[in-house]
């Protein structure tokens, strides 16, 4: 009977000892590893990408933001503003903490109208005829925070950008075009431009 005991007792022993290592293993070397090795090669990512205007955080290149007009009285949301570009739908608001779809299904009546009502809004905001308005222009992310819109739906809004700052078209296409960014990896998703990035730099352009 004692030496059924004694067992047990090392038994426990033992389980209680690994608990501990593996503890401090993975519940403290292993975070403080990983959390100092990205500190020092990849702040930036690692801290939220963070924009920063005058050392104050504005904005995540991360996140999308809308980009629109004071809200009149008795609203709370403003029209979108024809100074900057404007992202893609968010069903969510770009709330981080309303993250998510609609969960609509391609056959949902609701989704369909909310697609034809996008379309005809975008084409007349940005002047084009509504055969040419993008997809992205006209359906949200899975996230609804993605910050990244086509090339085309970027080209897009260039006249309308221009017109509204009475700036060069010129100069504007030119901003988008430093903005496209390339594949992940050479070939890993499509061509794509940072709305937040963008209007970033727009705030520059003489």
């Amino acid at each position: 009977m004692a030496g059924s005991l004694a067992r047990t007792a090392r038994h426990h022993l033992a389980a209680l000892r690994m608990l501990v290592v593996f503890t401090v293993i993975t519940g403290l070397a292993y975070p403080l590893a990983v959390t100092g090795i990205a500190q020092l090669a990849f702040s930036h990512h690692a801290n939220g990408s963070v924009i920063r205007d005058g050392g104050r955080p504005v904005a995540s290149s991360l996140i999308g933001q809308k980009f629109n007009l004071p809200p009149p009285k008795g609203r709370t949301t403003g029209a979108p503003d024809p100074r900057w570009f404007q992202p893609r739908p968010s069903a969510g608001g770009y709330d981080p903490a309303k993250s998510g779809a609609s969960n609509l299904g391609p056959n949902n009546a609701g989704l369909a109208k909310a697609v034809t009502d996008r379309r005809a809004a975008v084409a007349a905001f940005d002047g084009v005829p509504p055969s040419s308005v993008p997809a992205d222009a006209i359906t949200a992310s899975g996230s609804g925070l993605d910050p990244d819109i086509s090339p085309a739906y970027a080209y897009e809004q260039v006249n309308r950008v221009a017109k509204a700052r009475a700036a060069p078209p010129s100069a504007v296409r030119k901003l988008v075009a430093d903005h496209v960014q390339g594949r992940t990896l050479g070939f890993l998703g499509q061509e794509h431009v940072n709305v937040v990035a963008l209007n970033r730099a727009l705030t520059a352009l003489k």
